[in-house]
């Protein structure tokens, strides 16, 4: 076997094509991806304002918390791919049983949890999108679009991650 956690395979040297090849390493990639452009939508062309009056306001539904709440979990979703991808590369070097298993399970539970956001944004940005009103949108239409659409991926990538914690 393996021992606890993998921990009979710790050391040995760094291969990058082989680490990059790894299943979780390329979730955690595309997740990271996908966190970046829902961020970058919303940061980018997720505020606008009318003519009349200079005042940004959101452009899903004037809701403030709708922008607020995507660009929140797709920060802090691409610094916690970050954090875990640092974790994945130096994972093999850890023979600690204890931290190797804190790790796993901060990755499956950060995971978890993280596929549930995704699936609450989702549903968040999808409804407020839905009741907005056409003349409060002139540009920005399709970053709203792909916010939503890549929150709706995130939820599977994140998924793909809990499933290679557990």
């Amino acid at each position: 076997g393996g021992g606890a956690y993998g921990a009979a395979k710790a050391g040995g040297a760094f291969d990058l094509v082989r680490f990059v090849q790894q299943p979780q390493v390329l979730a955690r990639i595309v997740s990271a991806v996908f966190a970046l452009i829902v961020f970058a939508c919303l940061v980018g062309d997720g505020y606008t304002s009318v003519p009349e009056n200079p005042q940004l306001f959101c452009i899903f539904n004037r809701n403030e918390d709708a922008c607020r709440y995507g660009i929140g979990i797709g920060v802090l979703a691409f610094l916690a791919c970050i954090f875990f991808f640092m974790v994945d590369v130096y994972f093999p070097q850890i023979s600690n049983t204890t931290d190797r298993k804190y790790l796993v399970l901060a990755d499956l539970g950060f995971s978890g949890v993280w596929t549930f956001l995704w699936f609450i944004g989702f549903c968040f940005l999808t409804n407020q999108w839905s009741w907005t009103k056409p003349e409060d949108v002139y540009i920005g239409a399709d970053s709203a679009r792909a916010a939503i659409t890549f929150s709706f991926f995130s939820i599977f990538s994140w998924g793909l991650l809990l499933t290679f914690a557990y």
